[in-house]
């Protein structure tokens, strides 16, 4: 019986300690030295949230937006998580013709223009936000085309993407990209 106590008092204890009073610490930490990202990293358009700069989501559907690189789980945060096919799996070098194909004619691109990796290739985690350059500016002339922007406003789109590529992480990690919600927040904001 003694035994019994000791044990079901650590098993309290531990419950307590790692059941709540660990978890309670870490959020009030993550909400006090880092609020935004503790909060999902959540963009406002006006007082609407309209998405997270973490998660990436589909623009397919309206050829006025850039689009994603694409998801092998259509952008549901909760499986999280590739197709898993290797590099000398059928399916997955026919997926990465038919996306190059669609990239290339979606964005009125010309055939012998290759299409950025990250635009052919789901992320691992299906939900990277983020594009390089060059994807965004593979994606400039349907986007002005479908907007019907103007030479200024076609100039503004090109300066927009410049001003919003974000440098590898610690200068070194990664390399140039860009976050797809908010480069079609602020396009929407051309006029």
């Amino acid at each position: 019986m003694k035994r019994f106590i000791i044990a079901l008092r650590l098993f309290l204890f531990f419950t307590l300690l790692t059941g709540f009073a660990y978890p309670l610490l870490i959020t009030g930490t993550g909400q006090l030295l880092f609020p935004d990202q503790a909060g999902g990293s959540l963009v406002y358009r006006g007082e609407k949230p309209v998405g997270s700069s973490l998660i990436g989501e589909s623009f397919d559907s309206c050829a006025r937006y850039f689009s994603s690189r694409p998801s092998a789980i259509s952008y549901n945060p909760l499986p999280s998580g590739a197709s898993n096919y290797g590099l000398t799996n059928k399916n997955l070098a026919e997926l990465f013709k038919k996306r190059e194909q669609d990239f290339i004619a979606y964005n009125l691109q010309d055939t012998m223009i290759n299409a950025p990796s990250e635009m052919l290739y789901a992320s691992a985690s299906g939900l990277d936000p983020h594009i390089s350059p060059l994807a965004a500016l593979l994606q400039v002339e349907r986007i002005s085309k479908a907007r019907h922007f103007s030479d200024r406003q076609l100039d503004e789109l090109l300066a927009l993407i410049n001003r919003l590529k974000e440098k590898p992480q610690f200068l070194c990690l990664g390399e140039e990209r860009i976050n797809v919600l908010l480069l079609n927040l602020e396009t929407d904001k051309i006029r």
